[in-house]
């Protein structure tokens, strides 16, 4: 049931809320440790979506797996596709992913895609530019293909693109279900690499001068990030990823560190068997947090916005396995509190976790298919 009411239009995030909020849907209530939570279903009947974006206009666009790109707007899902989407191969985890604005994207239109690419030696993931006119996408090139080829399947793909304040950007690439190659420098396989926004390498990546080394990397030894997000108030590029069976992590990624996959890990092979009797060794950094059993973190942000005040400068991660929303409080370099939020809407996989404009928090399910908007009660 909806219920009209009366929309200002001030800025972005009037516009996201005139676009979300005018034909507003009463949703579920949901408790948690410090706020009453009002859950609205923005949209539904989506499949697969894997990450969204706020733009300018206060329309959001969408990515599913299967390969389409989705419009909300004036809060309603549009039927017709955005045109001039990349060819992705989908299988298994792979497909069309993740979804970038360029941080000047109000006046170029530019936005990044990662996708799994198909050739000769299977798949592989990519990161695309194009340029969106507000119906579909133009002048669409690959400026940034992985060699992170897999010729088993789409598993353990990734795949992340985060802008950092410098203007470079971020992506995470699985290591392909192949443990070794995660600590090996000449393949982009269990990598965080750094780019230039139209691909290049920056100068000062930390291996451009290792014999060797593939240069567009920025960090090494991680298994399958699912989630990242640079804190532009802290200064501070956060990482999750799926370990095999147990070993999820959080990690907080910096220049030419060593995230210890295979040699490190809380995790078992599937079968139960050993992957490593390390935890720790010298060198290789240990994550902030991780778990036993799997939760398979996905999507995270650093919450600032204003609309929950007790929640600044917590990290909220959705949770595929574990069907839930998680809340995690840093106090002085430190997880000190998790909080598992899975009641009502909240008790599904949830892809990707993003702050909107309007301060606000909005979800991605995976199935059902819905955007979910957090409000305060």
């Amino acid at each position: 049931m909806r219920t009209t009411t009366v929309c200002a239009r001030v800025g972005l995030a009037a516009a996201l809320v005139a676009a979300c909020a005018c034909a507003r849907p009463t949703g579920a209530v949901v408790s948690t440790e410090q706020a009453e939570l009002r859950i609205v279903t923005i949209a539904g009947g989506l499949e697969k979506p894997w990450s969204l974006a706020f733009l300018p206009s206060g329309d959001v666009l969408v990515t599913e797996l299967r390969g389409d790109l989705r419009l909300l707007h004036n809060g309603r899902l549009l039927p017709q596709l955005v045109g001039g989407v990349p060819l992705v191969e989908t299988r298994d985890q792979a497909g069309l992913m993740d979804i970038a604005l360029h941080p000047r994207f109000a006046d170029n239109h530019l936005l990044y895609l990662t996708y799994s690419k198909k050739g000769p030696a299977g798949n592989t993931p990519a990161l695309a530019r194009a340029r969106f006119d507000g119906a579909r996408l133009a002048d669409l090139r690959d400026i940034f293909v992985a060699d992170a080829w897999s010729d088993d399947s789409g598993g353990n793909t990734g795949s992340r693109v985060v802008f950092g304040p410098d203007g470079t950007l971020y992506m995470s690439i699985g290591e392909r279900h192949e443990q070794t190659p995660a600590q090996d420098m000449g393949t982009h396989k269990g990598k965080i690499v750094r780019l230039n926004e139209d691909g290049r390498v920056p100068a000062d990546n930390p291996f451009t001068a290792r014999a060797g080394a593939r240069p567009e990397i920025f960090a090494l030894g991680v298994r399958n990030p699912q989630g990242l997000f640079f804190d532009t108030v802290s200064g501070a590029l956060w990482e999750n990823e799926h370990g095999p069976l147990g070993g999820d992590e959080l990690n907080l990624i910096a220049a030419g560190r060593n995230y210890g996959w295979p040699s490190i890990t809380y995790g078992k092979n599937y079968d139960g068997t050993i992957i490593s009797n390390d935890t720790a060794r010298d060198g290789m950094e240990q994550p902030l947090a991780h778990w036993v059993p799997s939760i398979s973190p996905s999507g995270l942000v650093v919450y600032h916005g204003d609309r929950f005040p007790a929640w600044r400068g917590n990290i909220f991660e959705g949770a595929l396995s574990g069907e839930h929303l998680r809340r995690l409080v840093m106090e002085n370099g430190k997880v000190t509190h998790q909080e598992v939020i899975d009641a009502g809407p909240l008790k599904r996989r949830i892809r990707d976790v993003r702050e909107g404009p309007d301060g606000l928090l909005y979800l991605l399910t995976d199935a059902p298919g819905a955007v979910l908007r957090l409000e305060p009660r």
